[in-house]
């Protein structure tokens, strides 16, 4: 069975490959149920293996509680959201209190920025926003308007009391946007609720941000297809998981061409502007949260830096994809496992 996954800027494909159907099976072998439903503006597919079909169907409905949880709390879409009103309240005079799980993220978002030396930003939210409006627009921000966004944009944008857990963002105009580390961190919490509930085999793919708990039964791991730029003949891999995440960050879907560039919606913080693609940076690390802010901050670095980044974090492994003269070119991380297969990824897709 094939469970097509579609990312940022890849698509990748969690094959899985044990056995069975979404009906009962015989009282001695465990039951596969999955679901799709659509949260954070993507849809997300929850696979586990269940003793029998009414605890599956439980762990699931907790599992997608949880992700509506944190929607309500990390989403920059929704206005009533924790982040959404923090960031409505700048300029800040001084620090306020937030939810302590609020303060958990933002404090690994610091975490990454610091360790990517900004290529990763949680303030990056004007940025983001005058992006979009280009995008949309399909011309290059106005000048002056990038220069105001990139002032509201940076370390001293957003500060940590760590001593009260308080937190302040003191510049006019200042946003956060947590979606390079948000999906990421929601797809570890819905294994940690399945796990409470017994569940010791899932895959949650938050729409490229996949995540995986144990093997399915019978086999030596969950099977994720990991495809190549599209259209470029470059390769596609499979790789297996267990108890580790992946996330792809790249151009393959939400891309624009402005004044014959190609700008990728992952924006580079210290420029304003989008990443110049074709480009795509897959990221395996032992949790989603991970795998999701080092892909970002992989794919503005570029390869050499971006590496370099990525092994610093122990386990972790990453697989750069691009073009150069026209030519695919790949180049991987040491700790980057060998594939299970590879083929060309001349298409659509894996």
């Amino acid at each position: 069975m094939r469970l097509e996954v579609y990312t940022r800027g890849l698509v990748l494909a969690a094959v899985l490959m044990a056995a069975g159907t979404l009906a009962c099976r015989p009282a001695a072998g465990p039951v596969r149920i999955s679901e799709t439903r659509r949260a954070m503006g993507v849809p997300w597919t929850i696979t586990l293996y269940a003793p029998h079909v009414p605890a599956g169907r439980a762990a699931l409905a907790a599992a997608f509680a949880e992700v509506h949880r944190l929607e309500g709390m990390l989403s920059d879409y929704d206005p009533t959201s924790d982040v959404s009103r923090l960031s409505g309240a700048s300029p800040m005079p001084d620090a306020v209190p937030v939810d302590p799980e609020l303060w958990r993220v933002l404090e690994q978002a610091v975490g990454f920025r610091d360790s990517s030396g900004g290529a990763f930003d949680p303030t990056i939210g004007p940025l983001t926003t005058l992006w979009r409006q280009a995008r949309k627009a399909g011309r290059m921000p106005q000048a002056e308007k990038l220069a105001a966004a990139r002032e509201a944009v940076g370390p001293e944008a957003l500060q940590l009391d760590r001593g009260r857990r308080r937190v302040r963002l003191p510049k006019p105009g200042s946003r956060l946007d947590l979606g390079g580390i948000g999906m990421g961190y929601t797809a570890d919490r819905v294994l940690d609720v399945l796990r409470g509930r017994g569940i010791d085999s899932a895959l949650v793919d938050a729409s490229g941000d996949v995540a995986a708990a144990g093997r399915p039964p019978g086999t030596s791991g969950w099977r994720v297809a990991v495809a190549g730029l599209t259209g470029t003949g470059s390769t596609a891999v499979t790789i297996e998981l267990v108890d580790a995440a992946v996330t792809t960050s790249g151009d393959a879907f939400q891309a624009v061409e402005l004044d014959g560039i190609r700008y990728s919606h992952v924006i580079d913080p210290r420029t304003g502007l989008g990443v110049v693609g074709p480009s795509a940076v897959t990221v395996i690390a032992a949790d989603c949260t991970t795998a999701d802010a080092l892909a970002t901050a992989a794919s503005v670095l570029g390869p050499r830096e971006g590496a370099a980044l990525v092994a610093r974090f122990p386990g972790a492994a990453a697989r750069f994809v691009w073009l150069e003269d026209g030519r695919p070119r790949e180049t991987t991380t040491p700790a980057w496992p060998t594939p299970l297969s590879q083929s060309s990824s001349s298409g659509g897709g894996p």
